[in-house]
């Protein structure tokens, strides 16, 4: 009961943050300056006062604010996020199609980031002052300050240009007509070069992380103790250092892996991924209100979603942190 009581409170305080957000997000938006009626009517070659203001009534964007604020909160409440003016389909199909895509992208890159981070951590903590610390710590410290499109074009240059290997752009081979497994292998070789540039970044963050939790852990009494006792040195580091150094390790995690999920934009657009990041990107260009509107929703709610995951795992890695 106190696990569900815990639950519960949270995803209330997550649906006011969701309001808070939505709202706030509305009118950044409407205070960008561009309107989506003169975007569209100066594309279609008609800039005449009445083309646009028929555009503007058509979308509602001849309203008062409050009204259009009024509307767009009931829609959202019933989960309805409006409809696209430049796509000329419901937002919630449109990011429906391109969400797949880029939680297949996010996901595997941040479970690569994650678990080549703890490894290169835990190794470089273990090995302290030795040059496997020295070559781990350097090679983090290289990704993470390395631009992350700049990895990206070298990425395509060497393994898809120059190589061969894999290909550069897209999900899948335009025209292949590949279906069952061959279908599910394109897509995983497609995927290899952008997961890996998106994971490279987190990968770095999340060593250096590690490195640091674990030296701290390792000064504590109870590591020492253990030594005293003559317990073996890899069951300390595996049960009484990493699994307390993990902590502030999960902390950032849970906040990167919904960020993530609106931070590949570049990613998706250095390689034409089909996701929502690259969606976003069109969406801003064209002024496409409902659009950028319903992305951010969506990226949003996965930040509380993760958040709320992130502190149930902790209640998992250390028993001492009562939900209560």
């Amino acid at each position: 009961m106190g696990r569900l009581s815990y639950i519960t409170r949270r995803l209330v305080k997550g649906l006011f943050v969701l309001l808070a957000i939505v709202i706030l997000n509305f009118f950044l938006i409407r205070a960008a300056p561009g309107d989506p009626a003169q975007v569209m009517a100066g594309e279609a070659g008609a800039s005449d006062e009445m083309f646009i203001e028929q555009l503007q009534e058509r979308f509602g964007l001849n309203r008062p604010l409050h009204e259009q604020l009024f509307i767009y909160v009931k829609g959202i409440v019933t989960l309805d996020m409006g409809w696209s003016y430049r796509q000329d389909q419901s937002v919630a199909s449109l990011i429906g199609q391109r969400l797949p895509a880029t939680l297949l992208l996010t996901g595997t890159a941040f479970c690569i980031s994650l678990m080549f981070g703890v490894l290169m951590g835990a190794l470089a903590a273990a090995r302290v002052g030795k040059w496997t610390d020295s070559l781990i710590t350097t090679v983090a410290l290289i990704f993470y300050a390395t631009p992350l499109f700049w990895i990206a074009l070298m990425a395509i240059l060497l393994f898809s240009v120059y190589l061969g290997w894999l290909p550069g752009f897209g999900m899948v081979s335009v025209g292949a007509g590949y279906t069952g497994l061959a279908y599910i292998g394109d897509i995983l070789a497609h995927l290899v070069l952008p997961a890996l540039t998106l994971g490279l970044f987190y990968t770095a963050v999340y060593a250096r992380m590690t490195r640091a939790s674990m030296l701290e852990v390792m000064e504590m009494d109870y590591v020492k103790t253990a030594k005293a006792k003559g317990v073996a040195p890899g069951r300390i580091t595996r049960v009484h250092v990493l699994r307390n150094a993990l902590l502030p390790v999960i902390t950032l995690a849970g906040i990167q892996a919904g960020q993530m999920i609106g931070g590949a934009v570049l990613t998706e657009t250095v390689f034409a991924w089909p996701g929502i990041g690259r969606l976003m990107f069109d969406a801003l260009l064209q002024r496409d209100y409902n659009l950028l509107l319903g992305i951010f929703f969506v990226s949003s709610a996965m930040v509380v979603l993760f958040n709320l995951i992130t502190d149930l795992v902790y209640t998992f890695v250390d028993p001492r942190i009562e939900v209560s």
